[in-house]
């Protein structure tokens, strides 16, 4: 990696630390510690979320006219105002306010970095620098979950105030990192989109007539609703009611799924940076079917509760080693399918998918979950099977280096151009 991209590497890989010393404890700490009431806890989470839909349409522009880095730098700076502000509130009010502004300012974050990865890459390196970001920011997690959970004291708001100062700290110091970072000059294309390819105009009429990033979007919703968006509502409410675990392994299911991806992610890499990227995503909508069957032996095969128990672990590995084939395809492919003057503005769509999927997830699984067993396990398996379906017909629609890279690095190719359908087609290229 160039000092550039090592630089925004650790400063990501720092701010998920910071998020890790307060997201697990979050609900606790509003409702039991600040004694504000489950209520309370449940609408500041919410909050939480809803900032993050209500910012991201705007940030993307923000990114494409004035840059990722000033934008990365604000958003760190009124994330660290937020922080500081919930770690001392007291009142509902205030409670609330802080989230709003703490949700906001961690929303774009994630889009801002992701664009400073496309400008620090190029189609050959580009792979492996979101493989990179991914195990960094689930390592950050981990780490800053355990450090966390050694400073925690429900008896002491004082502990929890720590936490949250140390998060803020964590985001100063990612946008320290951020500001001494030399972006290059112009914006690292692909092969697609220079290949004598007009630049399109920007705006969300632009991007809707895309159509393979419409499709794109669509299945980035429906693999954060079926993963993430269970994780901490539906499959944690059904391994407590339906398959009796104790709450205290639903923490070591987590473990086990940040250890998958510790441990999977370049074994993982080396296997799939070569292979098409919607048939690796495919696959995984497999894998995670199999997942949620065998969620559904441990809360409805009327096993022992040993086997129950290895069984939701097992659950959560699955998901994991899923998610180590995502982070190298899905995020690289939105890169690569956006136009130069628009990374932002495609990155930031796909972050408000992935967004409202985990606004929605809880919602629709929490309930059936914790009550409908049966129908949960089945929905969730279809919502799978719909990733492999969605992955293939998406592959239709990309060109052969866009779903396959390492096919720009061959001696001989034809470049096929994939423009929002509203702009004029290029002619193909010969190489």
């Amino acid at each position: 990696m160039g000092a550039a991209l090592r630089r925004i590497q650790l400063g990501s890989a720092l701010s998920a630390f910071g998020l890790g010393f307060t997201v697990p404890y979050l609900y606790v700490y509003v409702a039991q510690v600040r004694d504000l009431g489950a209520g309370t806890a449940g609408i500041v989470l919410a909050v939480f979320a809803m900032a993050a839909l209500a910012v991201l349409p705007f940030t993307g522009r923000a990114i494409d006219r004035r840059g990722p880095l000033p934008v990365l730098i604000a958003a760190s700076a009124v994330a660290s105002l937020g922080a500081i502000a919930l770690g001392v509130s007291s009142q509902v009010t205030t409670a609330v306010l802080a989230a709003a502004v703490l949700g906001a300012g961690t929303a774009v974050m994630q889009p801002a970095l992701a664009t400073m990865l496309v400008r620090c890459t190029g189609p050959a390196t580009r792979t492996r620098a979101f493989a990179m970001q991914f195990f960094l920011q689930n390592l950050g997690l981990g780490i800053g979950g355990l450090v966390g959970g050694q400073i925690v004291d429900t008896s002491s708001p004082a502990s929890f105030t720590l936490l949250f100062l140390i998060e803020a700290v964590m985001f100063l110091v990612l946008g320290v990192i951020a500001a001494t970072v030399r972006m290059p000059g112009a914006p690292v294309g692909t092969p697609e989109t220079v290949a004598g390819a007009p630049a399109p105009r920007g705006g969300v009429r632009a991007l809707l007539s895309h159509r393979a990033m419409v499709q794109l979007c669509v299945l980035g919703f429906v693999l954060f609703f079926a993963c993430y968006g269970q994780f901490e509502s539906g499959l944690a409410a059904y391994g407590t009611e339906a398959a009796g675990i104790e709450p205290s392994t639903l923490g070591i299911a987590l473990a086990a799924n940040t250890a998958v991806i510790v441990v999977a992610q370049f074994v993982v890499l080396r296997l799939v940076e070569r292979r098409r990227r919607t048939r690796v995503i495919a696959a995984v909508g497999l894998i995670w079917a199999f997942a949620w069957i065998v969620a559904g032996y441990a809360g409805l095969g009327h096993g022992s509760q040993t086997m129950a128990t290895a069984a939701m672990i097992s659950t959560y590995a699955l998901f994991g080693l899923g998610e180590s084939m995502l982070s190298p395809t899905v995020a690289p492919l939105v890169a690569d399918l956006a136009p130069e003057s628009m990374v932002g503005q495609y990155n930031s769509a796909f972050a408000l998918c992935k967004q409202l999927a985990l606004a929605v997830g809880p919602a629709v699984g929490g309930p059936m979950g914790a009550s409908l067993h049966g129908p949960y396990i089945v929905t969730f398996v279809l919502f799978s099977l719909g990733i492999t379906a969605l992955a293939l017909r998406l592959g239709r629609r990309l060109t052969p280096v866009q779903d396959q890279p390492a096919l720009a690095h061959m001696p001989s190719r034809v470049v096929a151009v994939s423009v929002p359908e509203s702009a004029p087609e290029p002619m193909a290229t010969a190489r």
